[in-house]
């Protein structure tokens, strides 16, 4: 038996989080809590959970402290109201038959305890780790969370201490916003117009990192710092330095030229994944946009493949009174998306609010809107133009809620 179990609870300095291990007193479990408690490190001596001084908890629980023991204030909140709150959940768990009662004397539990140092209220260090540690138990003891939920909030949860919301493309469509100016002080404007919603993404034009560099991203992230911000480098060689400049600036995504030979192109994608960010391959000029995913390696084939609308394609087939079959006006995105696999296709060129019906019933992922909103009188109500032919935001600012979790 070897089971993990994590949880927080709690709010303020007297926040509790609890990381623990169940398993086989004879086991590695078992092992881990013996050198654990003969092979103590300054600061993070371990301690028995104990009901009360000189009645130890069944099944034997070692309480160590994640956070640097300096004084006998930090010593007093360990030894009195964490050890109790400890102990006390594990023989409720025991009592409760979440802890099989004849498994008591079996097995052990290790428990990692957080308690900042600025933590005063010994009633709340008292019940919150009382209920992270019961908690974490149940989880440990139930599996919890499946691979299923894993992969279900992966994209979605946001972290209550981070203090910022890190935003991945889980649930298109999109709106991307592309910032083509070249003027600081328009830019400003146009983003404080701008509304602050979940469906939007913002690009970092190609004419203004041109024109003030790179760092212009970070410019934009101050004044949206949860955005989705996209720096379009039109990247046609050494991709990997150019990428990792963006993603220094905190860039969600960078776009890269399709026009580039495969090298380039592959570098530039394998850089974007080592540093954790979208790439995106833009196809304009690029005569047969097919042919060319099918030549960079499956294993690196970027997020987003940019589309571009093919206007003289469009009009020959009119004029010949052709059926564009599977053909939209950006191409045939069904073929692409077979391509790149779980890749998402953005389009650009032509776009407004009547097209976003069409696109969306052709696959389309994310729609590139330049002029229709930055060009426009009332940059606001052209956004919102679009976004109500959008399906209402995703969940990413709901809290995370485990109500999946057995309630037996």
């Amino acid at each position: 038996m070897y089971n993990i179990g994590e949880a927080l609870i709690g709010e303020g300095n007297e926040l509790a989080h609890v990381d623990l291990i169940i398993g086989d007193k004879e086991g590695r479990v078992g092992d881990a809590f013996v050198n654990s408690i003969s092979e103590l490190s300054i600061g993070h001596t371990p301690v028995l959970s104990v009901i009360r001084p000189n009645l130890l908890t069944k099944p034997a629980t070692l309480i160590i402290p994640k956070v640097t023991i300096e004084n006998l204030s930090d010593a007093s909140k360990i030894f009195g109201p964490a050890q109790t709150a400890v102990g006390r959940a594990v023989a409720d768990s025991v009592a409760e038959g979440v802890i099989p009662k004849n498994k008591a004397e079996e097995i052990v539990i290790l428990a990692s305890v957080y308690i900042d140092p600025k933590a005063k209220d010994y009633r709340k260090i008292y019940q919150y780790n009382y209920g992270a540690t019961k908690l974490a138990i149940r989880r440990a003891l139930s599996n919890y969370p499946s691979i299923e939920k894993v992969l279900a909030e992966k994209d979605r949860g946001t972290h209550p201490i981070m203090g910022f919301k890190v935003t991945r493309l889980w649930s298109p469509p999109y709106l991307q916003i592309a910032l083509d100016l070249d003027n600081l002080e328009t830019m400003e404007k146009i983003i404080s117009k701008i509304p602050d919603r979940e469906r939007i993404l913002i690009e970092a034009g190609t004419p203004l990192i041109k024109k003030f560099g790179v760092g212009v991203i970070s410019k934009i992230r101050e004044l949206r710092p949860d955005a989705f911000i996209i720096a379009d480098l039109k990247t046609l060689d050494v991709g990997r330095v150019e990428v990792v400049m963006a993603a220094n600036e905190t860039a969600d995504a960078v776009c890269i030229s399709g026009l580039g030979n495969l090298e380039s192109i592959e570098k530039a994608v394998h850089e974007a994944r080592k540093q954790g960010i979208y790439s995106i391959l833009d196809m304009m000029n690029v005569e047969n946009p097919n042919d060319k995913l099918k030549q960079i390696k499956d294993s690196l084939k970027p997020n987003i493949v940019l589309l571009h609308r093919n206007v003289d394609l469009e009009t020959s087939k009119a004029e010949k009174g052709e059926s564009t079959g599977d053909n939209t006006a950006w191409g045939n995105i069904k073929n692409i998306k077979k391509i790149i696999g779980t890749g998402l296709v953005s389009v650009a060129g032509g776009i407004t609010p009547k097209k976003i019906e069409e696109g969306i019933t052709n696959g389309v992922d994310i729609f590139v809107v330049g002029r229709y909103i930055i060009g426009s009188h009332d940059v606001r109500r052209s956004t919102e133009d679009f976004l109500e032919q959008l399906p209402q935001d995703p969940d990413n600012m709901r809290l995370a809620l485990d109500e999946d979790e057995t309630t037996n």
